[in-house]
């Protein structure tokens, strides 16, 4: 009984530990990606998504694949963003036993800086990111955060119809 004891103790580390192994690299394929981000690196971007990838949000129907999504940082690169800076980031890896959405995960939550080329603009928006992750490839993406607080630092303002008249 005494090195029963040991044993189950021993596979119990070893089972934790293939999980920690796993979410340790989930989490850093996450992290070299966010890095990617931050040094306006399009191409790393791109080779951390599958080619199946399909990202969604931060609105209800906006969703796009790995070809767009990858012309849209390419743009947004070479057009809009100066620097984007994840401040406050927050990452952690977790698992969807079953259901739509089961499979491995990893959520970043993060204070997002992002300053424009040519102008004074910038913003400071809150922003959450859940991806899935398979085969050390991001396959989907989930992405939050307010587009109207991010409009509105750049000195949008919303009128309703009816006020148009």
């Amino acid at each position: 009984m005494k090195n029963i004891i040991p044993l189950l103790l021993l596979a119990l580390l070893a089972s934790c530990d293939n999980g920690s192994k796993k979410a340790t690299a989930h989490v850093e394929l996450v992290s070299n990606y966010i890095k990617n981000v931050e040094n306006l690196d399009f191409d790393a971007m791109s080779s951390a998504l599958d080619d199946d990838y399909i990202g969604l949000g931060p609105s209800f129907n906006d969703s796009i694949n790995k070809v767009d999504a990858v012309k849209s940082w390419k743009y947004n690169i070479e057009n809009l963003y100066e620097e984007i800076k994840y401040e406050k980031s927050r990452i952690v890896a977790f698992d969807i036993p079953d259901g739509e959405n089961a499979g491995d995960w990893v959520s970043n939550w993060a204070q997002l800086h992002i300053k424009y080329k040519d102008s004074d603009d910038d913003i400071i928006i809150w922003a959450n990111t859940a991806y899935q992750i398979k085969d050390n490839k991001i396959i989907r993406s989930y992405t939050f955060y307010n587009e109207a607080d991010a409009l509105e630092q750049l000195d949008y303002f919303f009128i309703h119809p009816d006020q148009l008249n």
